[in-house]
């Protein structure tokens, strides 16, 4: 079920501070989020994610 992952992944992301969108690619087993480099750090929302169970890193 997609569903609860979307909801899961971006409350975590979202809950980041400097967070602004996330948006799932299913298929590519990615996410992508927008946010503020002067406020969040990649760090920290991958530890968002990795937390609320869903294991990130940054691409490229």
């Amino acid at each position: 079920m997609k569903r609860p992952l979307l909801i899961a992944l971006g409350a975590a992301a979202l809950g980041v501070a400097g967070v602004k969108s996330v948006t799932v690619d299913f298929a590519a087993k990615t996410a992508t989020v927008i946010y503020d480099p002067a406020t969040a750090t990649v760090a920290a929302i991958a530890a968002a994610s990795t937390n609320a169970g869903y294991p990130a890193r940054p691409a490229g």
